[in-house]
């Protein structure tokens, strides 16, 4: 993977999607690139697309497969990311101390101890979804000291937060001096 980088007058950037499984991660990478909603299978290895909109910096999403199996090969997908996005499944509360933890696994890598934090709180659209202050809380973000982060609620289902989530994923880009500088 490449970092931030310009060639001619384009801005490229790689955005790591992780989550555990079925947090929606491959139906959000296929709704941002515009597709309607698209039936998925459970990731097995990683899905790459490149997303890019005149004017802004052209973005490789990388969607890493969520299965335990899988996750010992995370940290094989963070060298060389820029943003790293986090998909939480927002109903499954009996998961979400497996979610937490798997998150704080990934940010203790070094390879990623100053890369910005989108957390994407998916399926809002389901009435028993946890609120965005109780997700913040229970991940613990604002212990995240000295990382930039953002969470964003979004609906996979119905493409409800997307537009927001993806400009704060290029805010958090445009913040990231150290990102730009390499």
């Amino acid at each position: 993977m490449g970092s931030v980088s310009s060639r001619g007058h384009r801005a490229e950037a790689q955005v790591v999607m992780m989550g555990l499984d079925s947090a929606g991660k491959t139906t959000l990478l296929y709704r941002l690139k515009g597709y309607q909603l698209v039936e998925t299978l459970p990731t097995v290895g990683f899905n790459v697309e490149p997303l890019e909109e005149p004017g802004h910096v052209s973005l490789t999403l990388w969607d890493v497969g969520g299965q335990s199996q899988l996750r010992a090969s995370w940290k094989d997908h963070l060298e060389g990311t820029d943003i790293l996005v986090y998909v939480l499944d927002s109903t499954d509360e009996a998961r979400l101390p497996e979610a937490v933890a798997e998150l704080r696994e990934v940010l203790d890598d070094p390879s990623v101890a100053s890369v910005p934090l989108l957390v994407l709180a998916n399926k809002q659209e389901v009435p028993q979804a946890l609120s965005l202050p109780e997700i913040r809380d229970r991940l613990g973000l604002q212990g995240f000291l000295g990382r930039s982060w953002d969470l964003r609620a979004c609906s996979a289902l119905t493409g409800a937060g997307l537009p927001e989530a993806l400009e704060s994923l290029r805010s958090l880009l445009k913040s990231c001096s150290l990102c730009m500088a390499r």
